[in-house]
């Protein structure tokens, strides 16, 4: 079972902008998260060149 972490957010709803998330905040301690859409996982993953990586 995954545990869930509450995230910080930035968002304006007057402006419309979307959400931010902070990658690091994502992923915690490690250099991945498993991101739930619908019923497939993906997984976001920070490479050691500090690039972002999402896949299925």
């Amino acid at each position: 079972m995954m545990a869930t972490t509450q995230i910080s957010t930035v968002h304006s709803e007057e402006t419309n902008t979307p959400p931010v998330h902070r990658a690091e905040q994502l992923v915690g301690a490690g250099k991945q998260a498993h991101i739930l859409l619908g019923d497939q996982t993906y997984i976001l993953r920070i490479t050691r060149a500090g690039k972002l990586i999402l896949t299925k």
